[in-house]
């Protein structure tokens, strides 16, 4: 048995109400019940726990002082984020729950592992985002970092105290694909219709996109069912904060994106966050890439109309757009070609958002698609 000293020091806890061999026979029954799912020193404090040891490695903590040779720990949280809970089958045959919650105060955050009975507390809804929790639990390394566990003899209950939570906040320009637990504020820049799409197993989803940025970057916001309706709730120049979401790369276009899926939390903030547009050079612009320019309109050309293969109508229309650096041919695509009615020659524009690629002559160009955005100065 791995962890001797430790498991030693725990049972010294319950010496006086059971022998040492029927402790630690209580403590392989309890990894064999738990099916690999916790380690002999978790189930060592557990059986001292079930003993009536409460005191054993308790302690009364903020979650930053917590460590993994906490034992059993005593804290007020405020619940970030709740997953959902699922089933799994024990050696002995038998079923057991566990699920998911991260909570947070003013130090830091930790997740939750709740156990069975108290995995119920998930699915009967009694556990909500933003609610503060009252919580008595032990500690041990889980797969993403320490987490405290909670099983029916444990303790986690709503508490009158109010928690304020210190996330430690991203920056747009660090996020990368594959990183989760992103915190962040940023300024809503732009918003897209919420979408319908058939999943493989025929159910419906909706999904919506927002554009943000702060003072390091913009980056696109995916939200995925119910969280879309939020993009009805906002407008261009409000704040928002996000909590727990996570990084993918688009399959579409390959760029980095922030996912919030059912795990995660966006919502309006009163905080003020600077966001200036980054604008390229027309010389500097490379193929394959999004970029924003300004400058005037060197030239103008017609509205043109034509078929997809779908068979739906379409239509696109070029100008050319100059500054001190040079000079680039743009196309304006679906309603985007409706601004050459509203532009002159010598008109200021901004352009943000284009994708550029090699066009005639293979002389890079800027497409201005549905992602895209024209303000005519």
């Amino acid at each position: 048995m791995e962890n001797m000293d430790e498991i030693n020091s725990i049972y010294e806890k319950v010496s006086k109400v059971i022998s040492r061999d029927e402790y630690i026979e209580r403590v392989n029954e309890k990894v064999e019940q738990m099916s690999g799912l916790c380690d002999e020193k978790t189930a060592a404090m557990l059986v001292a726990h079930d003993l009536g040891a409460s005191d054993a490695g308790q302690n009364t903590v903020k979650i930053a002082e917590i460590t993994p040779d906490s034992g059993i720990v005593n804290f007020i949280g405020k619940v970030i984020s709740v997953f959902d809970s699922r089933e799994f089958k024990r050696n002995d045959g038998t079923t057991g729950k566990v699920g998911n919650i991260v909570v947070g105060d003013e130090t830091g955050t930790i997740r939750l592992t709740l156990w069975d009975d108290r995995a119920e507390l998930i699915n009967s809804g009694n556990i909500e985002i933003g609610q503060c929790l009252k919580i008595s639990g032990y500690v041990k390394e889980g797969y993403t970092g320490l987490e405290v566990n909670i099983g029916d003899n444990n303790m986690i209950s709503e508490s009158d105290e109010m928690v304020d939570i210190k996330l430690s906040s991203t920056s747009i320009s660090d996020i990368k694909d594959g990183m989760g637990d992103i915190n962040l504020y940023g300024k809503v820049l732009d918003k897209w219709d919420i979408r319908e799409f058939n999943r493989r197993d025929g159910s419906k989803g909706r999904v919506c996109n927002i554009l943000i940025g702060d003072s390091s970057g913009k980056i696109r916001l995916t939200l995925w069912d119910e969280k879309a309706d939020f993009a009805e709730k906002i407008k261009a120049g409000d704040t928002v904060e996000i909590i727990n979401g996570y990084a993918r790369e688009n399959n579409f276009n390959q760029e980095v994106e922030i996912q919030i899926g059912s795990y995660g939390l966006i919502k309006k903030s009163d905080r003020n966050v600077e966001f200036r547009e980054s604008f390229t050079p027309i010389a500097d612009i490379v193929a394959g890439d999004l970029f924003s320019i300004k400058g005037h309109v060197s030239g103008i050309d017609e509205i043109k109309e034509f078929s997809r293969q779908d068979g739906t109508q379409d239509m696109v229309a070029n100008i050319y757009v100059s500054d001190e650096t040079g000079r680039i041919r743009l196309a304006l695509w679906g309603e985007h070609a409706n601004t050459v009615n509203d532009i002159d020659i010598d008109s200021r524009i901004e352009v943000i958002d284009a994708y550029s690629k090699y066009g005639l002559k293979d002389e890079i160009e800027l497409n201005v698609g549905n992602r895209s955005k024209i303000i005519v100065m």
